[in-house]
């Protein structure tokens, strides 16, 4: 179909001193630039994917027509598998994540959002983040996703300066402290780990431990320096905070070695519902009463937390509202829309049966 039957002006020949020289054609970045999105946004719209407004989507189609352009169907059949998928690179066993309710709840959100825009999700376990520096490389180059999510940020991670000159379009999934120039979606751990001390200090505890995920993690050390910092303010003897992994294993022995020492807390606060749970069962193993002899308090709340006996209190938050923002704000940045750095709502207590009173 010519120009002129798409409805839009046809270039006229240019002559140079004689000489007849045909104007050069538009491209989808002067599209893209005439209309004030991304090169990605101008794909959504000619592919007649989910993921755009219909007034950008409509900016987009004038600006192809006043500049005469329409895509090559060629190009268009290389690019489609970009578009409909996404990335997420997640540094975990194989067997504790099965287990950990957090990342099954989030992915569940992210997934929620994908299947509204027919999108797919490519999920790898790795081992650490030089294998998801050259996995998230490998996807980008090879045109295997149209953008990721990024998460479990370090301090100093490399992630920051190593994918941020690849022109990855991304999303990270901690506090921006951590993240570099991504777009970033967070908690306040600081926050919620403060109002945690608070609510078992007037329930008169005054020995507070913690038990926190790998120290190597910049949200556990966030929590660390929170919990620290609340428990100095209330003028509460110096706490003992044990870094260790995710898993109900690691979390039985730190709960152990909490529970037998001389100073024996009489509440404990875990990083995750499943070494809480543990911590309850080796509570009932030392032959000590939940909650008269020590209080126990979860962070995530998931199913797990009301399964148990005592119920488990938990510092609760919406987990798949979170994977849910993060996906809408990755599919906003893959279409130039250049959304702001937020944080989700704050995680807020849920009082059950695991906390009570000192000696109650």
């Amino acid at each position: 179909m010519g120009t002129a039957a798409r409805g839009g002006r046809p270039r006229r020949p240019v002559q140079l001193g004689g000489v007849v020289k045909a104007p050069s054609r538009a491209t989808i970045n002067d599209v893209a630039a005439r209309a004030g999105v991304s090169k990605g946004a101008v794909s959504l719209a000619f592919n007649h994917k989910p993921g755009l407004s219909d007034t950008t989507r409509d900016r987009i189609f004038a600006a192809a027509r006043e500049l005469g352009w329409a895509p090559n169907r060629a190009a268009q059949s290389l690019s489609n598998s970009r578009v409909d998928t996404v990335g997420l690179a997640i540094c975990r066993p194989a067997r504790l994540l099965g287990l950990e309710p957090f990342y099954m709840e989030f992915v569940s959100g992210v997934e929620s959002v994908l299947s509204e825009r027919s999108c797919s999700l490519l999920l790898r376990l790795v081992r650490d983040l030089d294998e998801e520096i050259a996995l998230q490389e490998g996807w980008w180059k090879g045109r295997q996703v149209a953008g990721s999510i990024l998460v479990d940020f370090h301090n100093d991670d490399p992630r920051v300066e190593a994918l941020s000159g690849l022109g990855l379009p991304a999303v990270a999934v901690g506090h921006p402290s951590l993240t570099g120039g991504f777009t970033s979606v967070w908690t306040d751990d600081a926050t919620a780990v403060a109002e945690a001390v608070r609510y078992l200090a007037a329930l008169g505890h005054r020995r507070i431990a913690r038990v926190g995920g790998p120290a190597t993690l910049g949200h556990s050390a966030i929590r660390h320096e929170a919990f620290a910092a609340a428990v100095r303010e209330l003028g509460l003897p110096e706490p003992r905070q044990i870094a260790t992994g995710f898993s109900g294993d690691e979390g039985a022995r730190a709960a152990r070695s909490l529970l037998v020492s001389p100073e024996r807390p009489t509440a404990i606060v875990f990083d995750n519902d499943i070494m809480a749970v543990a911590g309850l069962s080796v509570a009932s193993e030392l032959g000590l009463r939940v909650p008269a002899d020590v209080s126990l308090l979860a962070w995530d709340d998931s199913q797990l937390c009301a399964l148990t006996h005592p119920t488990l209190s938990a510092m609760s938050h919406d987990v798949h509202g979170f994977g849910a923002d993060v996906a809408r704000t990755l599919f906003a940045v893959i279409t130039g829309e250049e959304p702001r750095s937020h944080p989700v709502q704050t995680p807020a207590l849920t009082p059950r049966g695991s906390t009570g009173a000192v000696g109650a």
